[in-house]
């Protein structure tokens, strides 16, 4: 088997393999630099398209998480059609073909990993062209309430009125309802109270209803609602609503608070009784009395 090698044989095939590989670089080096040179090329043209996209083409657009969104997608797709395309410089056919196939093989892998993370991506991606919700909407939402500083493809994250952040995940937000009051520029506030059983509930109505009149203009097709509610226990209470400009909670307190203010000081002027709870109390006066025969008996 020995004497049947030729070394001199296997030398010169394997010094041809390396010169046809020296040739192959050599014809192919042309091809290389042009391929990162085109991939080069195709990255900064990504950055300055999604920017100019954001900047320019998006201007108008009132939504950041939607600049941000487009943007980066748009970089993403501009990078992918760079490398593409260095490797079809490169003839590398075959490998392109392997990168797809297993692209598709790890995307698949990695989608099953990361159900929930992929859901809040896409929830996230479904919350930027959303108009219900914008970044310095107030909402209220898994219960927790606050101002929406920041929309992106994972959470949204809001501030509370005690001045701390919320991180909620996206597919939370998409999965539950939630209330906005920034959605419209004017809202209904509602304020509750009580007048005494000997007043006149119709100049109760009409001092009322004028003393909200007086600090909240209703528009057109607006109006003050005031209805009586229960026979309390000490009252008969009742609800006034009316419609002011309100964009959040703050704003909605500060409506209620004028329109106590304003309700107390027309009562204060017209003596309307705004009565508090009294609760009348029964010592067992037989009891007392059965008691204090007893001890006039042992007296005598």
């Amino acid at each position: 088997m020995f004497n049947n090698f030729n070394f001199d044989d296997a030398l010169q095939k394997v010094l041809d393999k390396l010169m046809g590989w020296g040739e192959s670089i050599i014809l192919k080096t042309p091809n290389f630099f042009l391929a990162i040179l085109t991939f080069v090329v195709f990255w900064y043209a990504g950055k300055h398209i999604s920017r100019f996209i954001k900047n320019y083409l998006l201007k108008k657009v009132g939504q950041e998480s939607i600049k941000s969104v487009i943007g980066r997608t748009s970089f993403i797709v501009i990078v992918l059609i760079g490398f593409f395309s260095a490797l079809a410089i490169l003839d590398l056919d075959k490998v392109l073909t392997s990168v797809l196939a297993g692209a598709g093989v790890v995307g698949l892998a990695i989608g099953l990993a990361l159900q929930g993370t992929l859901h809040n991506t896409f929830s996230g991606f479904i919350l930027s062209f959303l108009p219900n919700i914008r970044i310095g909407d107030w909402i209220i939402t898994n219960g927790h309430e606050g101002k929406v500083v920041d929309i992106n493809l994972r959470s949204v994250t809001i501030i509370e009125a005690d001045n701390n952040a919320v991180v909620i995940p996206n597919s939370k937000l998409i999965d539950a309802p939630f209330k906005n009051f920034s959605n419209s520029s004017r809202s209904r506030i509602t304020v509750s109270c009580g007048v005494g059983y000997e007043s006149d509930l119709e100049f109760v109505k009409k001092i009322t209803t004028e003393a909200i009149a007086g600090i909240f203009k209703q528009l057109p097709n607006e109006e003050i609602e005031f209805f009586y509610t229960e026979f309390g226990d000490s009252s008969i209470g009742y609800i006034i609503r009316f419609w002011t400009d309100v964009r959040g909670r703050l704003e909605i307190l500060d409506a209620q608070s004028n329109g106590i203010l304003a309700i107390k000081k027309a009562y204060n002027e017209n003596n309307i009784n705004i009565p508090f709870p009294i609760r009348t109390l029964d010592f067992g006066k037989n009891k007392f009395r059965s008691e204090t025969i007893s001890i006039k008996n042992l007296e005598e």
